[in-house]
């Protein structure tokens, strides 16, 4: 059986755009910065992801999977992690 990609032979960008919706795009865009951060933060500040779960009482693995992209955060156990940090989520306009 001879299957035809539609996206082969194209930029990662443009198969993108074929694949997925605008708002898919955003929202895996979103998360990408947010877990991004998260990992800065916890990085800048030398703290191990078993250190972190110690600090927030989430599981390593859980924050493992995070920074992974293999798991999306649920808000309320994300605040939990970033509160150790000395960070938050802030709800601003799009550009």
């Amino acid at each position: 059986m001879d299957i035809k990609n539609s996206a082969e032979g194209r930029s990662w960008t443009a198969a993108r755009k074929e694949l997925f919706t605008g708002e898919e795009i955003a929202q895996s865009d979103l998360r990408v910065a947010i877990i991004g951060e998260l990992i800065k933060a916890r990085q800048k500040q030398g703290i191990s992801q078993k250190a972190l779960g110690e600090m927030s009482g989430v599981k390593q693995p859980i924050i493992a999977r995070w920074e992974t992209g293999k798991v999306s955060p649920q808000i309320d156990t994300l605040l939990k992690v970033l509160n150790p940090l000395g960070k938050t989520l802030a709800i601003v306009p799009i550009k």
